[in-house]
């Protein structure tokens, strides 16, 4: 099994259905709420898909339009055939990217990150290639944003509030957050957006979120990544250290 920065992966992005994805963004995008929804999950697919090391991107969902446009992007999309919840359908995504690329790493992927680059994750995933499972936690350092498994090594994702303890304590490593700010930012809140544009929005995002950010007072920094080149790092970065998490 290898264990170094050549391996490559293939990652699986669950995306809801947007009539009901990110409620708790209402308030802030009113009617605007899907397409926010599907603008945030297109960066965060733009951005693997961008990633020197991810040789396949996945999506798993059951809305038509979230296919379609993720498709447009270069995704694999397949549908929730499980329809059973969150990690059923990560490791249904999971059976399917083995089977197409049985040599890579499997990692499954929030779909809310807007701010992320491919630089980030090119860095995450160099350092996940060195653990049999491995995991990033997010911003509130309760959840978790990417969790991954070497080739061969079972894919047991526990999403759901507290992933963070529960992966640690299933043996996952944790990758030092301390460089990885958009991987780390996933978005549920107007809060947690507002953060994001401070990190720099994609493109998607940063032409919806823009205006309503605007319409609530909030001064968002522009986009770091329109135009970017694919791997180029867009702020200072220090390379984090793997570690064993002694978070509870």
């Amino acid at each position: 099994m290898r264990a170094d920065g050549s391996l490559t992966w293939s990652l699986v992005v669950p995306v809801k259905a947007l009539a009901i994805a990110k409620s708790r963004l209402a308030t802030l995008a009113g009617p605007a709420r899907p397409a926010l929804a599907l603008a945030v999950a297109a960066d965060t697919v733009r951005a693997a898909l961008a990633c020197r090391r991810v040789r396949q991107v996945i999506v798993v969902t059951c809305d038509m339009l979230a296919a379609a446009e993720l498709a447009r992007l270069g995704a694999a999309v397949i549908g929730d055939e499980p329809d059973a919840g969150l990690n059923p359908a990560l490791i249904h995504g999971a059976a399917t990217a083995a089977t197409r690329a049985p040599q890579s790493g499997v990692g499954a992927l929030s779909a809310d990150l807007p701010a992320l680059t491919p630089a980030e994750l090119d860095r995450a995933l160099g350092w996940a290639a060195r653990w049999p499972e491995a995991i990033v936690p997010d911003a509130a350092g309760t959840g978790t944003t990417l969790y991954t498994t070497r080739p061969g090594v079972p894919f047991r994702p526990k999403f759901g509030p507290g992933s963070r303890h529960r992966h640690v304590a299933a043996g996952a490593s944790e990758i030092s957050p301390d460089d990885l700010p958009g991987l780390r930012r996933d978005v549920d809140t107007a809060a947690d957006l507002r953060e994001a544009a401070d990190l720099g929005l994609g493109p998607a995002t940063a032409a919806l979120a823009g205006r309503l950010l605007r319409d609530v007072g909030h001064r968002a920094r522009p986009s770091v990544r329109s135009g970017q080149q694919a791997g180029t790092p867009t702020r200072p970065t220090r390379l984090g250290r793997p570690r064993r998490s002694h978070h509870r």
